[in-house]
């Protein structure tokens, strides 16, 4: 969720929807030109470089040493000990690094005499200044001593340690075999276990707490009363066998109507009908598995007899009971079994049937009457229910279902138990809601519970899109195949009279057509993984479920981490490119961290994360509006810049994983107001800072067309029924619309309103005051007056901590989110004063942040599918059975992707939307074009599904 950069100085772009209009580094701090080994991923250096200098990146073009532009990760941390006596520190990091790695340093004596060296030379050195991240006042050069110099270096030299083996193209390639890997071992498990998630729904599973039950490698979906009815119309299903089934039986009824009550005599038949959604729910009291039982079940496999379309039965207590616990009662139960199994497997072919196994009991609780109902002869009767059930058919396998969770289940909350044999009824409603599960997700098909459904077929969009990847695979491995052939035959070849090699021609650069197939190559293969992760049900899905302690805690490592990797700012201005790129990333980390843990249930974090939105959109307005004051460029390679890269992984996301456009909110949320921002500008009289520099009544125009922009803004947030008018009008309403209708883009619209107007007058009003030399904008030079300084610091920290005492005494989301438009400017003018009023703070940035802060966008969308699932309601489970080891796993993937996708959008990008007015036209003529087949294949789909 990347979003425009603030700034610098008037030579450098401020708007970059991805944090850099020119091609993406291995790394974010890395400033030499692209690896030898990723030569088709970049354009001629001459032409990166003047990229970088129009939007204000580093371009293919700029410094750095081979050394740095192989390691990826981050430059060298060469300045842990440069500040002074350069010679000897240099000398002395060398020492240590050598003593690091145990190899020699400067000729023989190996890592132990390279630590001896270091030491005697940190003995004969004076106190000096400790090297950090500032260099410190003479008159602190003297309190540091030889402990912290060798910290300091000990600390670079890790850094250093790290970026040498762990660059981005080896991480790729780690993240690729991983992904080979994880995809061959799942397919093979479901070869072996069957790809039956119903199975893994009735059979296994763990508490995630106190009620949230897991099932293994799915999700379970909560159902409410309407889903209910709407799913079991015209409906008929039966619950036979004892107390405990009858348990079941109100548990399940319950769902559709929370008022039934438990009442009436307990030893005979329940009813219960009703009769608006046609649903019929019987309770059939067998407590035995008998004759009885026998001729019950008989009845319905007749065929002038109305079957119930779901049957659930299941008894053994009474038997153990009233038998009081013979194996002449156990050898009963098997005969009358295996009479009864025929019976059910014919009812199976044409109804669900489902067979309860018992529960366990707690003994300590059961009273005397019940005392030879003990776990052992439970568990005897359930191997007895297994084995003859299941070999009633001939078949390979039983139509008649085991229902065998229940005993998970009860293994857990059975000491919650009043009697020892009843399960609590929270366990009983777990349970209902498997059935209900088992049932409906098959029928209704919710996004949140993978449990029994099916994979969905292709629509016909995904198909052409699947042949369209599969020709550019095609085509690029031909490109390539051709390409190696003309190399080797270009290959030095020794002339036999000199013996010399010479070379036949001197090697091309890359064809723009390579990079384009190439580009469009590796987009294929990564859109078929966001299919396997998120459509194909090859990899499993869990639930969420939130603890403080699954939100916080990855808070602190990324602060840690956030700490650890930091450097000093190129520039010292408010809001520099390297402080919004560190702003934008640690932003971003939270919002993943907040949608994996579930925090949304938590009310004070969802508030404070509703802040991080509004600010991302806050960064919009500022850095769109400096742009365009700034430079005054209101051409339309610059817009079709700024919405291709916004756009293009959400379009092509939308043709693949078959959603809508506004299924991915933020990206139309920052389209649409790059566009108002760029129609509020534009439009005459075209009002840009170079023109109101010669006269100030132009100042009083600009603010005379942001009231205006603020007016309709007012009107639009206040009056529904205009906001749907023009966002229903077609084609506008099939980007807008969701479920059929434009209210969650309304919704969402109207919670961040004011926000983009608050980023834009405060670009006005600080570009005002920075030509005025208002500010003191120096290296260590806090921003104000000493007075006036921690004044704006003592009313930011106070305004801040007010703002988060609001959001966590907040009553409900509803309250909150009526007075957040109007109060969350509040903590982000804080934190934007508190980050750079102190000159220390605003001269040093946090690289970690910065690098994933130039890849927020494609986090942000990229989580949907490959990180989180069910198009973002659950978790992706690439590593079952081991959550930690499955989220540091997923997480390494899901970044890689991200980071790929970026240097993809960037290579595209140069060649889709070219400077040349001419071509820009023609291409904007093709991609006219495709959106028009897109809607004419988008109306087909919706009267097929009609």
């Amino acid at each position: 969720m990347s979003l425009p950069p603030p700034p610098p100085d008037g030579a450098r772009d401020l708007v970059t929807p991805q944090g850099s209009m020119g091609p993406v580094t291995p790394a974010p701090w890395a400033s030499g030109a692209p690896s030898p080994e990723q030569p088709l991923l970049r354009q001629e250096a001459k032409g990166e470089e003047e990229e970088g200098e129009e939007t204000g990146v580093q371009g293919a073009g700029a410094t750095g040493t081979g050394e740095q532009r192989r390691r990826g990760w981050g430059e060298a941390a060469e300045t842990a000990a440069v500040e002074e006596g350069q010679v000897e520190a240099r000398d002395a990091a060398a020492a240590a690094a050598a003593a690091g790695t145990g190899a020699p340093a400067g000729g023989a004596g190996g890592g132990r005499g390279a630590w001896r060296r270091l030491l005697a030379w940190l003995r004969r050195r004076q106190p000096q200044c400790c090297p950090c991240a500032a260099p410190l006042p003479r008159s602190a050069a003297h309190c540091c001593h030889g402990g912290t110099k060798m910290a300091a270096l000990a600390y670079n030299l890790g850094k250093r340690e790290i970026n040498h083996y762990f660059s981005v193209r080896s991480a790729k390639l780690l993240a690729l075999v991983a992904v080979l890997l994880l995809a061959a071992c799942h397919l093979a498990s479901r070869r072996y276990r069957g790809n039956d998630s119903c199975e893994y729904l009735l059979s296994s599973g763990r508490f995630l707490g106190e009620k949230v039950w897991q099932p293994h490698s799915c999700m379970m979906h909560k159902y409410k009363i309407s889903e209910a009815k709407n799913c079991l119309v015209d409906k008929h299903i039966a619950f036979i066998g004892d107390s405990r089934i009858r348990q079941l039986f109100y548990s399940f009824v319950k769902i559709i109507n929370p008022q039934f009550k438990e009442e009436g005599n307990k030893h005979e038949n329940i009813p219960f009908e009703d009769k608006i959604a046609s649903v019929k729910v019987d309770f059939l009291w067998h407590p035995e598995v008998n004759g009885s039982m026998k001729q019950c079940i008989k009845v319905w496999t007749e065929d002038s007899v109305a079957k119930p379309h779901v049957i659930v039965a299941g008894a053994a207590t009474w038997s153990i009971k009233i038998h009081n616990g013979s194996n002449e009662a156990l050898s009963q139960y098997k005969m009358n079994i295996t009479s009864i199994a025929p019976l059910l497997e014919k009812l199976a072919k044409t109804s669900d049937v489902y067979w309860v196994l018992q529960d366990p009991v707690y003994e300590d609780l059961l009273s005397e009457n019940r005392k030879m109902i003990t776990n052992e002869k439970i568990d005897a009767y359930n191997e007895a229910a297994v084995s003859i059930l299941n070999s009633s058919t001939r078949n390979s396998k039983s139509n008649v279902k085991m229902f065998s969770v229940s005993k998970l289940i009860a293994q857990e909350t059975i000491m919650e138990s009043l009697d020892g044999l009843h399960l609590p009824e929270s366990s009983r409603e777990t349970s209902a809601m498997i059935l209900m599960n088992v049932y409906c997700n098959k029928i209704l098909k919710p996004v949140d519970g993978s449990c029994c459904q099916p994979r969905p077929p292709l629509t016909l969009m995904q198909k052409l899109a699947a042949c369209f990847f599969t020709l550019s695979i095609v085509g690029y491995l031909i490109f390539y195949i051709i390409h190696r052939n003309a190399h080797r035959k270009n290959k030095p070849c020794t002339d036999l009279e000199s013996g010399e090699e010479k070379k036949n021609i001197i090697n091309t650069p890359v064809s723009p057509l390579e990079i384009l197939l190439q580009s469009f190559c590796k987009l294929g293969l990564i859109m078929a993984y966001f299919y396997m992760c998120d459509r194909a049900n090859l990899f499993m899905k869990e639930n969420k479920f939130y603890t403080h302690s699954t939100f916080f805690i990855p808070i602190i490592y990324i602060l840690v981490l956030g700490v650890f990797y930091n450097e000093n700012t190129k520039e010292t201005k408010v809001l520099n490119r390297e402080q919004t790129d560190e702003w934008k990333g640690w932003m971003q980390l939270v919002i993943l961290i907040y949608h994996i843990s579930g925090a949304s249930t938590f009310l004070p974090v969802y508030m404070h994360v509703r802040v991080l939105v509004a600010a991302y959109l806050f960064q919009t307005g500022y850095g769109h509006f400096s742009y365009f004051w700034i430079k005054g460029d209101f051409g339309i390679h610059r817009v079709c810049q700024v919405l291709f890269r916004l756009n293009f992984l959400v379009v092509v996301l939308c043709i693949v994983m078959d959603q809508p456009y506004q299924f991915y909110y933020f990206v139309p949320l920052v389209t649409v107001w790059f566009m108002v921002i760029y129609v509020t500008l534009a439009l005459w009289p075209q009002i840009i800072q170079k023109k109101a520099n010669g006269n100030c009544f132009w100042h009083f125009g600009l603010l005379l067309k942001l009231a205006f922009l603020l007016l309709c803004i007012c009107f639009l947030a206040y009056s529904q029924g205009a906001f749907e008018k023009i966002f229903s009008l077609w084609p506008l309403s099939k980007c807008f619309e969701l479920k059929g209708n434009v209210y969650e883009w309304w919704f969402r619209w109207r919670l961040d309103r004011y926000i983009v107007f608050h980023g834009m007058l405060f670009a006005f009003i600080y570009l005002a005051l920075q030509k005025r030399q208002v500010l003191s904008e120096g290296k260590g030079e806090p921003l104000f007056s000493n007075k006036i300084s921690n004044f704006l610091l003592f009313i930011s920290v106070v305004s801040f901590l007010t703002y988060s005492i609001w959001a966590s005494s907040c009553k409900n989301k509803a309250e909150c989110n009526e007075l957040h438009p109007s109060v969350s400017v509040v903590q982000i003018l804080a934190f934007i004063l508190i980050r750079n009023i102190p000159g220390c703070a605003r001269s040093v940035y946090s690289t970690f942040f910065a690098w994933f802060g130039k890849i927020s966008l494609e986090l942000f969308i990229c989580q949907y599918h490959i990180w989180l699932a069910a198009d973002t309601r659950g978790i992706l489970v690439l590593i079952p059975g081991n959550p930690m080891l499955n989220i540091i796993v997923s997480t390494f993937i899901f970044v890689c992707v991200a980071h790929e996708i970026s240097q993809i959008t960037n290579d595209l990008t140069q060649i889709i939307i070219p400077k040349d007015n001419s071509s820009l036209l023609k291409r904007l003529a093709c991609i006219a074009a495709f959106f028009c087949g897109l809607l004419i294949l988008s109306s087909i789909q919706d009267k097929s599904r009609h």
